[in-house]
């Protein structure tokens, strides 16, 4: 028996049933949170347990948690990607320009977008790996230049998007596509995450960065390829927002950062890196929306729902620091 397991009562072999559910409260917490909230909701108001407003939950969730998911990579790396809304923004905005303005056809436009999100990633990432600026520093930079140039192409106005760019944003046989996409791209980075040799690289650089350098794995490659990845999801995300709205915005996503990084904190990874998954930061995505969701409803003001989320967000990155110290001592 480890010292750590004498400290919390329990060996391998003689685990007690609280010791269990300790555990999986610790792991689930955002699930069982999320349980809580929906059984609260349902009770406070009998419109919330709805078909149409569990469908509308789940849109208003889709372009968070596809930028969640992309953010997820950065987060288990030990690193932090506040570009992403920007991202999405410019992404969205070139798939507009370059279809409206300069008549390519839709899927190379769409094309083009997810381009631009690599190569947005791609930078951030050389500047976190090979400059050695801090990812908080590289994004930050980058967010302003991506909404910068969104403001230049657009002029500051909204461009239409054409029907392929629409489809993202409509409804085929009563299921919302931003639902559809929200889907595919958790599935996309799930596998990546789990079952690929770079998503096995950002858990060991996330633990130990010098530990990976020294076991062979490429660190430079590994935060490269993390932002890039990034990049492509906030791209994605981009493609929903403009479906939806059937037209790029140049404010779009704004703010939408942060609910980003709150959902995968909520859904469990940690800050310090080395530990995440992307169904805990769905369920943290979804837990956001419902939230925002039950407010609209009960007829809480915008403002105080400013409040709420961020204090869902401080609790969440409180209770991440508060379980780190428990894992060191």
């Amino acid at each position: 028996m480890t010292a750590k397991e004498a400290k919390l009562g329990y060996d391998s072999g003689n685990t007690t049933a609280m010791d269990k559910v300790k555990r999986f409260a610790s792991r689930n917490g955002a699930l069982i949170g999320l349980i809580i909230l929906c059984i609260a909701l349902s009770i406070a108001t009998p419109a919330f347990l709805t078909g149409p407003n569990m469908l509308n939950v789940g849109v208003q969730a889709a372009t968070v948690a596809i930028l969640a998911f992309g953010q997820t990579f950065v987060i288990v790396e030990a690193g932090i990607d506040l570009s992403v809304g920007s991202v999405a923004a410019v992404s969205s905005m070139l798939v507009a320009y370059t279809g409206a303005s300069m008549g390519m056809p839709p899927l190379v436009t769409i094309l083009i977008g997810v381009l631009t999100g690599a190569v947005f990633g791609a930078l951030s990432g050389l500047a976190n790996a090979y400059l050695k600026l801090p990812g908080f520093i590289a994004t930050l930079a980058m967010m302003s230049v991506a909404r910068g140039l969104t403001l230049v192409i657009s002029d500051g106005r909204p461009i239409s998007t054409s029907g392929m760019v629409n489809f993202f944003g409509s409804t085929v046989a009563g299921i919302p596509m931003p639902i559809v996409m929200m889907i595919i791209m958790g599935v996309i980075a799930s596998v990546i995450l789990n079952f690929t040799s770079i998503g096995r690289s950002m858990y060991a650089v996330g633990g130990n960065m010098e530990a990976s350098r020294l076991s062979g794995i490429s660190v430079h490659k590994t935060q490269i390829m993390v932002y890039v990845l990034s990049g492509v999801f906030a791209a994605v995300a981009g493609l929903v927002i403009a479906g939806r709205l059937h037209s790029a915005q140049p404010q779009a996503a704004s703010g939408y950062e942060m609910d980003a990084i709150a959902s995968v904190v909520i859904g469990g990874a940690s800050l310090s890196g080395g530990k995440g998954k992307i169904s805990g930061t769905f369920i943290g995505a979804i837990l956001l929306a419902v939230i925002r969701n039950g407010l609209n409803i009960l007829n809480v003001s915008s403002f105080w729902q400013q409040v709420v989320i961020g204090l869902v967000i401080a609790f969440a990155v409180s209770f991440d620091t508060l379980r780190r110290k428990v894992d060191t001592h």
